[in-house]
């Protein structure tokens, strides 16, 4: 007679080893019983002839886990007396039950196979598809979950003898390990021109034929893991201007791929956190500060910039290919610009044509896009601003769980969706903004992806308050169309403060600093520099920044100095001394006079308090910027040129005689602009203006501290990628309270579907909430 146990574990527990890890484990202890997948995870029958030695199973079942797995939950029963097995076995998935994608994310080239595809001896040398049970494609070759062989886009290609040996080994790293193959069976790379014609014969010859043609300054298209990007010679200022040229990219940073970290040392400025993240199983692109003095990289790859985006090489492909090329590559997303990366191979050729000189690719399909994620670090801990390859579709725990299924629809720029049941949300991956029908329809897909893999249909669908963003329009048109499921309006900085809350696991109230670009309020205007006190069910806004007028509405955006001058006028009661200022040299007089009636007449000049257009305003006037050729520049510059060494901040004032604070900058503005005419350095003011907007900001949360009592605080919203602002609040608010930003999650629009999940369920428990302003609008599906 034997003890039993039946053990039932959640987490990232499929594709990463850990049913072979399972098995050698029980058989080293003697142990009998088997080990599956199933829709939710993992499933061990175990059997003993002593209670302890199961108790000891249960225990390192938490100890020394394969690279990639994380247990979320373990939970165990008793199994009735029963003869013991005489073995202990790895069984066949089940695909019954209620499903939750356990597929983990892509994960990056382990140490073990970048070896042997570096060693000529293997025979997987210079295999672009080397891949193990700790390493490889994952979520954007998996069509289906469970995730086995049969389910993935690798099923068209039959183990080889030698392969099938590895995946039925226990003993082996590549024991049931989906991916595995090798060059006798498994999927290859060739190198054509646009028209799919062969430029090279076998794989070795198209890798290094790719490298070759980088070298001479081509521009190849390179089918990756989720998408197709565009490289270059990011050495040679020639070939990135080129490939800025043709894929109308002007002058946003492009992203570069380099060998090694000891060439990332040798280019940036790296602290230990940032050694950790680039080195992480996801490889996201990580911001990081550029050296002093000369450098490889040319100038054209980040104009104007003292940061680069750096990533090191995560698939086999890419380790030969750098490796070949010998210097580093710009690596950016295969697409022209505002359109979403290729994916398919009919629509990388179709529309990278204009754009690529070559197209390195393999015959492996590419199931779910996912862009590169991009991250960066500050106060010694990761942040992720864009969230796609290697964390997508990583599961984010909730601390009340959802009543009903819940899809939360996201933003119009840098939208992420996000789906939840029970006590799990899933954000999908990156979509970018929602400006085009083919970013639209690879929405929709990536959508009904996700739906699948969780076998939910939500019953449940929440969506910004804007009426105008793509993302709504979706909710509308899907509610309208398919019936039965509530819809939820949920506002803008409401959302981005509880995605902060959900990712911290806290209750609230909290103060949220919520800084970003715009989002429409409930007053009908666009916030953007609000200071709320919030927690899931509510919020109340009860500061703000003062309202600018933005002349011609988004134009204003890109047109920065319509915004300076909304600002400028503000401050100087509309005698600003404009003719002192660089910026206005440019403009025509005649367009200044049209942007002044218009705010003066306030048609089409919307009032806006987004601190970001804060950002752009000062910055406009302090660097003589008129324009932005993309979303955020002009601010990004201005963080970027502040002086480190200057802590001054500028007078400002706050109002409190209004029901809604204002943070009055009209002082600083004056200040600010004194100091430019009388030649006073670009760096000091930017320095300067940000110790302001800190010292303003902190002020108040410590005035609502009086009135209301000590909360946690989170800063959330797109302006907390800016560095400087995030230490200087989370320095001067720390040592009296709690301060949280975010790291899993992003900040800015990426992260706000999150929030949207959490909402939409607080209001359908209670539409009605007492003590605080109701934070949605729920309504039914017409």
């Amino acid at each position: 007679m034997s003890f039993g146990r039946h053990i039932e574990i959640r987490g990232v527990v499929q594709g990463v080893g850990f049913r072979p890890w399972v098995h050698n484990l029980a058989r080293t202890a003697g142990l009998s019983g088997s080990v599956s997948n199933d829709s939710a995870g993992v499933v061990i029958d175990v059997f003993a002839a002593a209670e302890s030695d199961l108790d000891a199973f249960v225990a390192r079942l938490r100890v020394d886990l394969p690279p990639a797995a994380r247990i979320e939950r373990l939970s165990w029963a008793a199994i009735a007396a029963m003869p013991r097995p005489r073995s202990f076995d790895i069984v066949e998935s089940s695909r019954a039950g209620a499903r939750r994608p356990s597929i983990p994310p892509d994960l990056a080239t382990c140490d073990a196979c970048a070896r042997e595809i570096a060693d000529p001896r293997d025979r997987r040398h210079r295999y672009a598809f080397t891949s193990c049970t700790h390493c490889g494609p994952r979520f954007t070759i998996a069509l289906d979950v469970p995730y086995d062989r049969a389910t993935t886009t690798m099923a068209p290609f039959p183990m080889c003898a030698e392969c099938l040996r590895e995946y039925e080994d226990p003993s082996d790293r590549r024991f049931h390990a989906q991916p595995n193959a090798c060059p006798r069976c498994g999927p290859s790379v060739r190198l054509v021109d646009a028209r799919g014609r062969p430029i090279a014969g076998d794989e070795g010859d198209a890798i290094a034929q790719s490298a070759a043609l980088l070298a001479r300054g081509a521009i190849v298209a390179i089918k990756g893991l989720g998408g197709w990007h565009l490289a270059c010679d990011a050495t040679a200022e020639e070939s990135v201007r080129e490939l800025r040229r043709r894929k109308q990219r002007d002058e946003k940073p492009l992203a570069v791929m380099v060998r090694d970290l000891a060439t990332v040392e040798r280019l940036a400025e790296l602290g230990e956190a940032e050694r950790r993240l680039l080195q992480s199983p996801a490889h996201p692109i990580v911001i990081v500060p550029c050296r002093e003095g000369p450098s490889r990289i040319v100038a054209a790859v980040a104009p104007g910039s003292k940061r680069l985006g750096l990533m090191l090489p995560y698939t086999p492909l890419h380790h030969v290919l750098v490796g070949d090329v010998g210097r580093p590559l710009v690596m950016t997303s295969g697409n022209s610009s505002d359109e979403p990366i290729a994916c398919d191979d009919h629509d990388a050729f179709e529309r990278l044509a204009p754009i690529a000189d070559a197209f390195l690719t393999h015959d492996r399909v590419i199931a779910s896009r996912a862009d590169d994620s991009v991250a960066f670090v500050t106060l010694g801990k990761p942040v992720v601003v864009r969230r796609s390859r290697g964390y997508v579709p990583g599961r984010i725990g909730l601390a009340r769980r959802l009543e009903r299924p819940t899809l939360a629809c996201g933003a119009h720029l840098k939208n992420t969706f996000c789906l939840g049941a029970g006590d799990s949300a899933y954000l999908g991956p990156h979509i970018g903004d929602l400006d085009n029908l083919a970013a639209y329809e690879g929405y929709e897909r990536a959508i009904e992806r996700m739906e699948r893999f969780l076998r939910v249909r939500p019953e449940v669908i929440a969506h910004d308050m804007h009426p105008d963003y793509l993302s709504t329009r979706y909710a509308l048109d899907r509610c309208a169309r398919e019936g039965g499921a509530a819809r939820v309006a949920v506002q803008h900085h409401h959302a981005h403060a509880v995605s902060a809350l959900v990712e911290h696991g806290l209750e609230g109230p909290v103060i949220a600093v919520t800084f970003d670009g715009t989002g429409l309020g409930t007053d009908g205007t666009s916030w953007g520099g609000e200071i709320l006190v919030a927690d899931v069910a509510t919020f109340e806004r009860v500061a703000s920044l003062r309202g600018l007028r933005l002349a011609g509405g988004d134009r204003a955006i890109k047109h920065v100095w319509r915004t300076a001058l909304a600002l400028l006028d503000d401050a100087f009661d509309g005698d600003p001394p404009l003719d002192r200022l660089a910026l206005f040299d440019g403009v025509p007089q005649t367009e200044i006079a049209v942007v002044r009636r218009m705010i003066a007449a306030e048609v089409n000049a919307p009032l806006a308090s987004g601190a970001g257009r804060y950002f752009d305003a000062f910055g406009a006037f302090g660097l003589g910027r008129p324009r932005a050729s993309f979303e955020g520049q002009v601010a990004m510059a201005w963080e970027q040129i502040a002086d480190a060494a200057e802590t001054r901040p500028y007078a400002f004032a706050v109002d409190t005689a209004q029901p809604v604070w204002r943070i009055d900058l009209r002082p600083t503005v004056r200040a600010a602009v004194g100091e430019l005419v009388s030649g006073r350095s670009a760096s000091s003011v930017a320095a300067r203006f940000h110790e302001t907007l800190t010292a303003a900001t902190a002020d108040v949360v410590r005035m609502i501290v009086r009135v209301r009592g000590a909360m946690p605080v989170v800063l959330t919203g797109g302006c907390f990628q800016n560095v400087r602002l995030t230490e200087g609040l989370a320095r001067s608010l720390g040592d009296s309270l709690a301060v949280y930003i975010h790291g899993q999650v992003p900040p800015g629009d990426g992260g706000i579907s999150l929030g949207q999940i959490a909402i939409a369920d607080a209001t359908l428990r209670n539409p009605f909430p007492h003590g605080g302003v109701p934070c949605a609008s729920a309504f039914p599906a017409k």
